[in-house]
């Protein structure tokens, strides 16, 4: 690739060296570096590249961007040497350039909030499939290029692999993707480079205070998908759930930058919802939208999911979609794996898993469940992973408390911590007269399958679709619906019909 194109889109570059060579390769992995090639220092929670530079250099990189000066080894060997106030940024912005800005060429739709997001994007890029047949999809569980599925490293890759992935959707013939953009990566610049042209805002409640600090610094970072859009393109549309107080907040103040169309229960939501059914087999509502009564069937669970499936298809008609087409694609959406999954249904017991894992989340499903089980009880297991947002602890078992007849408090990830500490800061939350501990995740599963009656209902929460465990000094293969396919098999030898699905997605909540 050119190498003064190339560095062109670094306004803010002060550049040493001569800019005349071209470059073999673009990386941000210094051991990825090979002769030729431009090494970018980013500076991770882990790592800093900057420490790698003089390897990056002795490995024969031809050209650094920085944010430090150049140095005498570098100098010394003709280095073409780029400083940039901000790494993260330039990153993204040279891996846009480098894969020829496939942002550009489609529709780009990213969501964001606590909750919901893997729902979401799930449901818009099932319509966009359904309306445009090739779209991508990018989040928590896997990244689809069109014709390729693979179970995910982070909700939201890298910039490296980010545009890579983009770059092989356009290739593939995709007209849009939807993606989930986290936090994380939005204070961290991963989508630096990348065009959206419409974003969902879904909620905000407590989580990853251990990172973010406060709420509204929390807040702030999932802002910064909405006013990069608007300095990049003022006709960008932000599609903002105003049920939420966050939400209200954020389509105010985004309305004097940027087009503004909203969601929710609110009668001042452009996309309007008014909850008709809501069963275990599905629910439905009326959608008014500019005048007009539409009448919505979802094979979704819940009244958050309704919030969900309306964000999807605000989304989908924001894209240029065909209102009635969307909501005809919506009746036959797939299930998401691990998001309120029902994973079993033997002798009037339904046994759920979702990936619940804030207060908020756990909260809303244990109210859904409670209210579809009126004859039975509802049991609840659940824990919080360790080297996370401590303070979230008795909120969650507050939250699984208040509508759950049982909690069995059990191991997420407990990561590097003691999973007896954790549930020792969880059971607080909880009335002595709902709480039961078993530290053993699969031996709580199994317990709550034996004392289930007819009637009752099950929640297992906080995992999803996971396939692991992580401890302190291993990481094991674990899955929740796993456990509970394997307690059946062995109580019914005959046997009973059990759902199954290959466990698939691997993240760190």
């Amino acid at each position: 690739m050119n190498t003064k194109k190339l560095f062109s889109i670094l306004p803010t570059a002060t550049i040493s060296g001569k800019l005349s060579a071209p470059l073999t390769q673009l990386t941000d992995d210094s051991r990825k570096v090979v002769p030729g090639c431009c090494f970018v220092a980013v500076k991770g929670t882990q790592f800093d590249g900057h420490s790698a530079i003089e390897g990056a250099v002795t490995a024969g990189a031809a050209a650094i961007v920085a944010e430090t000066p150049a140095s005498e080894q570098a100098k010394a060997a003709g280095i073409l040497w780029v400083q940039v106030p901000d790494t993260h940024e330039a990153d993204g912005l040279l891996m846009s350039a480098w894969h020829g800005c496939p942002s550009e060429n489609m529709v780009v739709l990213g969501v964001t909030g606590t909750n919901g997001k893997t729902t979401i994007s799930y449901l818009v890029n099932h319509i966009y499939r359904a309306a445009w047949q090739r779209a991508g999809l990018i989040g928590t569980i896997i990244y689809d290029n069109g014709e390729r599925r693979v179970t995910s490293s982070n909700t939201t890759p890298g910039c490296a692999l980010l545009q890579s992935n983009l770059a092989d959707m356009v290739k593939n013939g995709c007209r849009a993707v939807a993606m989930e953009v986290s936090s994380h990566a939005l204070d961290q610049q991963r989508t630096a480079g990348t065009h959206f042209r419409i974003g969902i805002f879904a909620n905000l409640t407590q989580d990853h205070l251990d990172y973010h600090g406060t709420m509204e610094e929390y807040y702030q970072s999932k802002k910064l998908l909405f006013t990069r859009m608007a300095a990049a393109d003022r006709k960008s549309t932000a599609v903002i759930n105003i049920d939420d107080e966050y939400g209200c907040r954020l389509a105010a103040e985004l309305a004097p930058i940027m087009k503004v169309r909203t969601f929710g229960m609110s009668e001042k939501a452009d996309f309007r919802a008014e909850p008709r059914l809501i069963t275990l087999k599905g629910s439905q509502y009326e959608l008014i939208y500019q005048g007009r009564s539409y009448l919505v069937r979802t094979p979704l669970i819940g009244e958050f999911n309704l919030s969900n499936s309306l964000a999807a298809l605000a989304g989908a008609v924001c894209s240029g979609i065909n209102i009635s087409e969307a909501i005809t694609a919506l009746a036959q959406s797939p299930q998401v794996p691990g998001r309120m999954e029902l994973v079993s249904s033997v002798n009037n017991v339904q046994c759920f898993v979702d990936y619940a894992h804030t207060p908020d989340a756990v909260e809303n499903v244990c109210k859904t469940m409670k209210a579809l089980c009126r004859n039975g009880r509802l049991i609840t297991i659940f824990g919080c992973g360790g080297d996370r947002d401590r303070t979230k602890r008795p909120l969650m078992g507050e939250a699984a408390a208040r509508y759950s007849d049982l909690c069995l408090v059990t191991s997420d990830n407990p990561r590097s911590e003691d999973p007896e500490q954790i549930i020792d800061e969880i059971m607080p939350g909880i009335p002595t007269s709902k709480q039961h501990r078993i530290t053993d995740r699969e031996e709580a599963i199994r317990a709550a399958l034996e004392q289930a009656r007819p009637g009752d209902a099950i929640l297992i929460a906080g995992k999803g679709h996971e396939n692991y465990q992580i401890f302190a000094n291993e990481t094991i293969d674990f899955s929740d619906s796993a456990v509970v396919r394997k307690f059946y098999a062995e109580k019914n030898p005959e046997g009973i019909s059990v759902p199954s699905r290959k466990p698939e997605g691997r993240r760190s909540k």
